[in-house]
């Protein structure tokens, strides 16, 4: 009897989940965490997967860009200017837009959906602008760790705001926050404020907001992943299936196996590529999945429709004052498989869409 009203008021939960949820846009976020007792003085591995799903292809090209490059939020007046303190590779969408990254110190920002995400209120709408093109970059661009970010986010100074994109879709969005030393955070804006959670926060996908989903996650713990796991691509399912996976799997120092379990996690969490439903006309499919090791300073990059993985050695870039902006134009790369840092090409920095 008990069993049998565990499995019914699951049913029920998943239904009202499903039916609470009709978004299209999809993407999950896990970090992965190596075996932290194999010795006090160095750290475990550490990779942060994540999986951007939209309902159509979001050309991606990745950029490394060097240190002590100026820059700016924007072209308003009074806009954020800056002078980048690391070297940082970026994933930029469109090539006008951030949508995350990994910078030299091993700090990693992911930019996931969230519906309903209210940028400014009257209380901030006049600060210094700061374009959602370039937020991530300056966060990556002028911060070393999770704790230096938060201080940032929380002396708020800025107000954001973005172009629209793919037939003026609005970038409604959350963060990831990863450090070297394992220390995450998710950033979340509400009705014009920011709010910040701090803490062990290996998993993150879309709406609701952070609080709602962890209780949505609680309750699916108290089932027990052994016994059942929601299966729907919707957003509390696939944060769902992560942190259950997350927490039952080896932890490994060694970092073949490390980002195989978390590429396997994530696989788990995507959505298959062409994924139709009848009901659901603008359904998201897994269009690419990115990996940053942060133990090792590489930078992952999977495309479904590629036939392998390549990633770009952080450590082996030039990341000095002066050095070249350097690009690795996915669309025309299409074959590699391994380190990709030869296929990077001198450019001129992207033209951000303010």
């Amino acid at each position: 009897m008990k069993l049998r009203n565990i499995l019914m008021t699951a049913g029920l939960a998943v239904a009202a989940m499903i039916l609470g949820n009709d978004r299209a846009e999809a993407c999950t976020r896990v970090v992965y965490t190596g075996d932290s007792t194999a010795s006090a003085d160095v750290q475990p591995l550490r990779i942060v997967g994540r999986s951007l799903d939209w309902k159509t292809p979001i050309p991606t090209n990745l950029y490394v860009y060097p240190r002590g490059m100026a820059k700016k939020g924007n072209t308003l007046p009074g806009s954020i200017t800056w002078t980048s303190k690391y070297g940082a590779v970026y994933a930029v969408g469109y090539d006008g837009g951030i949508t995350e990254g990994m910078n030299e110190k091993g700090l990693v920002i992911n930019g996931l959906f969230c519906k309903g995400t209210i940028y400014n209120n009257e209380t901030n709408s006049d600060l210094h602008p700061m374009s959602m093109a370039m937020f991530v970059g300056w966060l990556l661009d002028m911060n070393a760790t999770t704790p230096e970010v938060v201080e940032v986010l929380k002396n708020r100074d800025f107000s954001i705001s973005g172009a629209t994109f793919d037939g003026g879709t609005v970038s409604a969005l959350h963060w990831g926050v990863t450090d070297a030393e394992g220390r995450t955070a998710v950033i979340e804006f509400v009705n014009g404020d920011i709010n910040i959670y701090e803490g062990d926060y290996p998993v993150l996908t879309n709406d609701p907001t952070f609080p709602s989903m962890l209780a949505i996650n609680d309750y699916w713990t108290k089932v027990g992943g052994a016994n059942m796991l929601p299966g729907t691509v919707k957003s509390p399912d696939r944060f769902v299936r992560a942190s259950y996976f997350v927490n039952h799997v080896e932890k490994t120092n060694d970092p073949d196996v490390g980002f195989s379990i978390i590429r396997s996690i994530l696989m788990n969490a995507s959505v298959p590529y062409l994924y139709t439903v009848e009901s659901e006309p603008n359904v998201s499919s897994t269009q690419w999945r990115s990996f940053s090791d942060i133990t090792n300073r590489r930078y992952y990059f999977d495309i479904v429709t590629n036939p392998g993985v390549y990633y770009i050695d952080l450590g082996k870039c030039d990341l000095k004052p002066g050095a070249s902006v350097l690009k690795l134009d996915t669309s025309r790369e299409t074959k590699i498989v391994g380190e990709a840092n030869k296929y990077l090409k001198k450019v001129a920095p992207f033209t951000p869409m303010y």
